[in-house]
């Protein structure tokens, strides 16, 4: 069963961004911010920056906000 996202209110377009990871941290970081959470945003980018792989990324990412 799937987790709802700590932030429902913040989507992000995954689909088409490619396969780089500084990308997805990017949209991620984006759409954070265009919902009003900046800190957040940041924390994001830190845990994502200090993850073991991009699978791992993809996984905090969609723990994070709505992934589309």
């Amino acid at each position: 069963m799937l987790k709802a996202p700590q932030y429902p209110d913040a989507e992000a377009q995954l689909s088409g961004v490619g396969g780089n990871v500084y990308s997805v941290i990017s949209c991620v970081q984006r759409a954070l911010r265009k919902a009003g959470h900046r800190e957040a945003a940041t924390e994001f980018s830190t845990a994502a920056r200090n993850a073991q792989s991009y699978d791992e990324v993809l996984q905090l990412a969609m723990h994070t906000v709505v992934v589309t």
